[in-house]
């Protein structure tokens, strides 16, 4: 998904157009590479009973299906020069003199951009020849993600699915609420009544995590709704039908991708030490821009206890600097100047101050190999680590219930609207 939020923010700035196809019965086109048989298929009458099929073509429930759909695809596009990206498989690519044209693939479902009108024209035709595809036009609705086009940018949201998911979970009579999860509250994995059907709480929060591709401001809540999967209980789900009261509220939201020309990568990263009862585990949040677009965010409890406020945080900062190594080199793909060195922005002045000593000594000793690695990337110039104050780190919506006031305020700050600015 932040290959597609970063293509799109890319075609957006650079004034593109951006076209998408659907390919009719996809897996149907896979060329098997190995022997596959299966049994006699219902209705066909056979002598011996004993036979059975032998295929000569991917079917859909093969579990290879998708892997020889893609190399079918991969095939045909290599065939007409182009050749995939090395930091995602899924994006393929074609550079010829001041030509530029990008495919998008996710299983059956194609965009197209790129400077030249003419080649994306000839390529829609030829795909056609190939596989029979679906035409679909301009971008509008890929993978459930709705494009909006307005005169400065476009808007991504999930409106449809939003509103359909409040339908199926029944919440016309909810008041709606301001923020999606109550800052006092503290949900333990083993307060509260069991669930008899745990499956309605995990297809919930399923439904929930899908909705964090253009949704930031739940990224949090769905994160800490999920560390109870397992055994789900009363307060874990009353907690997962606040998120929906919140969603209610505004069901259209989604990010804003501007169309100025600013391509300035800039990065944010922010912690909450011990922040789970049960494990006294932190949670790591960080969120990636270009200009002023959000294109990359994650909000996730680390791994390891740490036995400090500072060692959170800088493991927060690895977290961070870690994606912008990957960023780097697809932005370099995407063509689009990245300037370097990329300014990160963490509230701990602790944390910074360890990244910029390269002497060790006994408070950062267990964290030496995320020493070495963001002080190395901080050396090569990739980097530019900043202190700055808490109340300006956006980060802190990926870390922590907020107040609806500066819940509010940090959404706006990240062109979260429905509306974009005027």
């Amino acid at each position: 998904m932040t290959t597609v939020r970063a293509l799109i923010s890319t075609a957006v700035k650079k004034g593109w157009d951006m076209y998408q196809l659907d390919v009719n019965n996809a897996f149907l086109h896979g060329d098997l590479s190995e022997e596959v048989y299966m049994t006699i298929p219902q209705g066909l009458l056979v002598d011996d009973s004993g036979m059975c099929c032998k295929l000569k073509k991917s079917l859909y429930g093969l579990k290879q299906a998708s892997r020889q759909w893609y190399d079918k695809l991969a095939q045909v596009l290599f065939s007409r020069g182009y050749t995939h990206s090395d930091s995602d498989y899924s994006l393929f690519l074609r550079k010829t003199g001041t030509s530029l044209v990008f495919v998008a693939v996710y299983v059956d479902d194609i965009v197209l951009t790129g400077t030249d009108v003419g080649e994306i024209s000839s390529l829609r035709c030829f795909l056609h020849d190939k596989f029979k595809i679906k035409d679909l036009g301009k971008l509008h609705y890929f993978l459930g993600l709705e494009i909006l086009y307005k005169d400065t940018g476009v808007l991504i949201s999930q409106r449809k699915f939003t509103i359909d998911l409040l339908k199926e979970f029944d919440c016309s009579s909810y008041r709606p609420v301001l923020s999606p999860l109550e800052s006092t509250v503290k949900l333990k994995a083993n307060d509260g009544v069991l669930l008899k059907d745990p499956t309605h709480y995990r297809k919930l929060v399923g439904k929930l995590n899908f909705l964090t591709h253009t949704r930031i401001d739940i990224a949090f809540s769905v994160q800490h709704l999920s560390q109870f999967l397992q055994s789900p209980r009363e307060p874990h789900l009353q907690a997962a039908y606040h998120v929906l009261r919140y969603l209610k509220s505004d069901p259209c939201l989604g990010i804003f991708l501007s169309n100025d020309k600013n391509c300035t990568v800039t990065a944010y990263c922010d912690s909450d030490w011990a922040a789970c009862p049960d494990s006294r585990r932190s949670v790591s949040g960080y969120i990636v821009l270009m200009g002023d677009s959000p294109i990359c965010w994650k909000s996730k409890r680390q791994t390891t206890i740490s036995l400090s406020s500072a060692e959170a945080e800088y493991r927060a900062v690895r977290k961070v600097v870690g994606e912008l190594v990957w960023l780097e080199r697809l932005m370099t793909e995407l063509h689009v100047p990245c300037n370097l060195p990329i300014h990160v922005f963490c509230d701990s002045q602790a944390a910074v101050h360890i990244a910029r000593n390269p002497v060790f000594h006994e408070r950062t000793k267990h964290i030496e190999v995320d020493c070495h690695f963001v002080r190395e990337k901080l050396q090569e110039g990739l980097i530019e680590l900043h202190h700055i104050p808490t109340e300006e780190q956006l980060a802190d919506v990926l870390t922590k219930p907020l107040p609806s006031s500066k819940h509010s305020i940090i959404l706006h700050k990240l062109a979260v609207s429905y509306s974009p600015p005027t």
